[in-house]
């Protein structure tokens, strides 16, 4: 009862209330994830270079976009106000989605959605932690990575019941993509009505001259976890792992559904003990799991051991991505730290994408095994790195 009533203590009604949004807005968004592609080589005959093109630009774009997103938050005073934007827009983004007759128009929808998550993820990071104790940041992050992953996780389920209930013979792809507005539509709701902005030094509205310095803490710690990042290529190298050994793809969406739901378990947990113990030393124990999963990956090739490595890969995101921002929060202040959270997010999305066109490489270069492989690596190394970092300059979080 002492651990429950410990785990609620820091998690305030705002903390609540955008955990909330981000389930809703996960379930919309992970619809449309795994039909995309199907509509766009099935029903619009666009070739796969057009699928891997709008997902290139997608993903780019949010990275830069959190960087800028990040930085307006700082300078103009107020969060809320990009954080409602940015979710408007990526519910727009779905019935734009339900009208193409081109694969232009997807591009189109994938680009506003994007912009979207760019423009309110750092803003949304430094509400939470403007709304949490610092003692508390670590399972405020948490709580909020856990709504999410449910999202993420209910998003998929939902998508195939409705082709289900609705014909698998015939898909009704446009109708589930209207379908998926619903949910985002709601989370705006939560965020416009219930979530409210925190008071920060300043007028808000008036542009500061210049962000606070980000510190010299700050940017080790970015520049030692790129050391990770660089291994820690796209999920679709795992998704295409599992298909080689015989995967079919309701077993990869439910395997991927595995991970989700273990990761929203264990989410809020980790972030308790993160708070306890100390974050650094709790990613470096998410670290070694996710070393340990790529190994598996690179090793196995067992149907079994895909389905226990997929759950076990949910432990290391549960021990690592809601944890990484609480270190950020701590690493910044009220003056710079939603510019701080876009140049995190954005530097590791852009190392995202160059550790997936590496792994790409090596995949075809090499062998199947050395994505993985070098994951593993890049995993050790980094949380060693970070590990003795940290010991060195005795951080108190």
């Amino acid at each position: 009862m002492s651990f429950i009533k410990d785990m609620k203590s820091g998690l305030t009604r705002n903390v609540v209330y955008l955990g909330l949004v981000s389930g809703f807005t996960d379930i919309s968004s992970e619809m449309l994830y795994p039909i995309v592609p199907v509509f766009l080589t099935s029903v619009l005959g666009a070739p796969m270079e057009v699928v891997g093109l709008i997902e290139g630009v997608a993903e780019a774009t949010a990275s830069f976009v959190k960087i800028l997103g990040g930085r307006l938050a700082d300078r103009y005073g107020g969060r809320k106000p990009l954080v409602v934007g940015g979710y408007s827009l990526s519910a727009i983004s779905k019935p734009i989605l339900a009208l193409a007759g081109t694969w232009h128009f997807v591009l189109f929808s994938r680009f506003i959605d994007r912009v979207g998550k760019g423009l309110r993820t750092s803003p949304r990071d430094a509400l939470i932690a403007d709304s949490a104790d610092k003692e508390h940041w670590g399972k405020a992050f948490g709580f909020h990575r856990a709504m999410d992953t449910l999202g993420a996780s209910l998003g998929p389920l939902s998508a195939l019941g409705l082709i289900y209930l609705l014909g698998a013979d015939r898909p009704h792809y446009r109708f589930v993509f209207m379908a998926a507005f619903l949910p985002a539509l709601l989370g705006v709701a939560v965020l416009a009505f219930f979530v409210r902005e925190i008071a920060r030094p300043g007028p808000a509205g008036v542009a500061k001259p210049e962000s606070a310095p980000m510190s010299r803490d700050f940017r080790t710690f970015t520049v030692l976890y790129s050391i990770f990042a660089l291994g820690n290529s796209s999920d679709v190298f795992l998704i295409m792992k599992a298909k080689s050994v015989g995967f079919t793809l309701a077993h990869v969406i439910l395997a991927y559904t595995v991970y989700n739901l273990v990761y929203a378990l264990l989410a809020s947990p980790a972030g308790w003990l993160s708070d306890k113990f100390g974050k650094v030393k709790t990613m470096g124990f998410g670290f070694a799991v996710f070393a340990a999963v790529y190994v598996g990956f690179a090793l196995t090739d067992r149907t079994w051991a895909i389905w226990l490595l997929f759950a076990l890969y949910g432990f290391y995101a549960a021990f690592n991505e809601g944890i990484s921002k609480a270190v950020i929060a701590h690493l910044s202040d009220g003056g710079n730290r939603a510019s701080a959270m876009g140049y995190f997010q954005g530097t590791m999305g852009f190392m995202t994408f160059a550790a997936s066109v590496l792994a790409g490489w090596l995949w075809d270069k090499v062998s199947p095994s050395a994505p993985f492989a070098l994951g593993a690596v890049c995993a050790v190394l980094s949380g060693a790195v970070l590990t003795v970092w940290a010991g060195r300059r005795k951080l108190a979080f």
